[in-house]
């Protein structure tokens, strides 16, 4: 089952992270981690998205990895998140995070797949992106218990060039 959330990516941003973390988030960012488009720490972890504006985000939580669906998405990674808390919070960078989506999962390592797609067509739109649903980037997370992995690259997108 998904739920389905419209949330701000300001500064190109959103976070997902362990209720009990403090969030901080604040040096993931390198030359390096931008063009993943994905900042890591134990308990957080920063998706990038390709816009400043709100993108449509579905969370899925699962009992076991789910299939690969690459050719549906642009961009796709993978990272290990410690939810000591059992609670997975998401939320655009600078949400108030008291209000942000909790969702209930086994405390311990848990494994988040972030996939990406519309992402030409939400660039192109530029800052009026989200007002459409054919030019509003789409996040897709998937979460399911799993020991700790390295961080993945599965699939890259590339910004046109201006």
């Amino acid at each position: 089952m998904a739920t389905d959330l419209k949330l701000f990516a300001d500064y190109f941003q959103i976070h997902l992270l362990d209720d009990e973390s403090d969030g901080d988030l604040s040096d993931v960012w390198t030359e390096q981690t931008v063009l993943d488009g994905l900042g890591v720490t134990e308990d957080a972890l920063a998706v990038g998205t390709a816009v400043n504006v709100n993108v449509a985000v579905s969370v899925h939580v699962l009992a076991a990895q789910p299939d690969e669906d690459g050719d549906d998405y642009d961009h796709i990674v993978e990272a290990s998140l410690n939810l000591s808390s059992g609670r997975l919070v998401v939320l655009g960078c600078t949400d108030y995070f008291p209000d942000a989506a909790r969702f209930a999962m086994p405390a311990g390592w848990i494994r988040i797949r972030a996939s990406r797609r519309n992402l030409a067509a939400a660039v192109l739109a530029d800052i009026d992106s989200d007002n459409a649903p054919e030019t509003t980037e789409q996040l897709r997370l998937q979460a399911w218990p799993a020991p700790y992995a390295e961080p993945r690259i599965i699939k890259r997108w590339a910004r046109p060039a201006a």
